[in-house]
């Protein structure tokens, strides 16, 4: 069985090498290279939760099509079980186009397509069994799976004794309900959403009280608030931690926080403490930058503990 469902958007992505400026109307501008390749959050973090030496399923929606095949070959290939993904025959898959351009950050064409659909009556309940975690990557970027239903589906989780992590996407002009996030967040074990989220969410710039304001939702909860080149703040009770970035050459910055996600879970499979989990979070997230795409950058296990020991972050505890 997995150690850890990770549950949410399914995307076929591709990818382009950087281009130097956004072509004008009409203009035709090259690429050196491009790479499709599976993506979105559930399976980024499944994928790179693979790379970290632990094993993963998605559940999930894709099309009957040639994108929905070649999802679950990837999927095979990288070593992420897919048994419990649901396929439509009326909704294509979903798929992205990212569009790099240097010293710009990345540009998103999106088909939601089935992720659009998918529900929690599309879910098969045997795909937790003997799993450690349920990981919830790109909610919000749900618009049939309401907040009544992800509490059913964490209260379950709970109730079988699994260790519940939320992630989410906020689509550009949208703000998700406070009150329907306050019951998930009373079941959640792990909430990660990033800086930029987290102002929607909050009204508030500062994540020290983005952090407060949803820990005041649930104070066993631990909140962990992304800032990209700027580090993280993590918030378990009382404890607060700073921590800044780790510095790599840094090519394409698409799927950190996922790999951050995926670095944090395993730091939490393992017993270790926050701190412990927020600097293994922070290797990982950084590492996936390096290549292009979301997950050919990733450390290893070994290789994350080893540029772990070799480059110090700095931590601080700010409560």
């Amino acid at each position: 069985m997995p150690d850890v469902a990770c549950l949410g958007l399914l995307i076929a992505d591709l990818f382009g090498s950087p281009l130097d400026a956004v072509p004008s109307q009409g203009d035709l501008s090259l690429i050196d290279k491009y790479l499709l390749t599976v993506g979105g959050c559930a399976a980024n973090t499944a994928v790179d939760l693979v790379r970290l030496g632990r094993t993963s399923s998605v559940l999930g929606k894709i099309g009957e099509d040639q994108f929905g095949d070649f999802v679950l070959k990837e999927l095979r290939r990288r070593g992420v079980d897919p048994t419990f993904v649901n396929r439509s025959s009326t909704h294509p898959t979903s798929f992205t186009y990212i569009m790099n351009v240097r010293g710009q950050d990345r540009r998103y064409i999106h088909c939601s397509g089935a992720n659009a659909h998918f529900s929690l009556a599309d879910i098969d309940l045997k795909a937790l069994d003997g799993v450690r975690a349920l990981y919830i990557g790109g909610y919000f970027g749900l618009p049939s799976f309401d907040t009544v239903q992800l509490a059913r589906l964490f209260r379950d989780a709970r109730q079988r004794g699994l260790m519940t992590l939320l992630d989410v996407v906020i689509p550009a002009g949208t703000k998700p309900s406070i009150e329907g996030l306050r019951e998930v967040l009373s079941l959640t074990d792990a909430f990660l959403p990033n800086n930029d989220e987290a102002r929607v969410l909050t009204g508030r710039d500062d994540p020290r009280e983005q952090s407060e304001f949803f820990a005041a939702m649930n104070p066993s909860c631990t909140v962990v608030i992304t800032m990209g080149r700027s580090g993280a703040l993590a918030r378990r009770g009382s404890e607060v931690l700073r921590a800044g970035a780790f510095k790599v050459d840094s090519i394409d910055e698409s799927g950190g926080g996922d790999a951050f996600d995926a670095g944090f879970i395993v730091g939490q499979l393992e017993g270790w403490t926050l701190e412990e989990s927020l600097r293994f979070a922070s290797a990982a997230g950084a590492s996936c930058t390096r290549a292009m795409g979301c997950h050919d950058g990733v450390f290893t296990f070994d290789e994350a503990r080893d540029f772990i020991s070799l480059n110090p972050l700095e931590i601080s505890r700010i409560a």
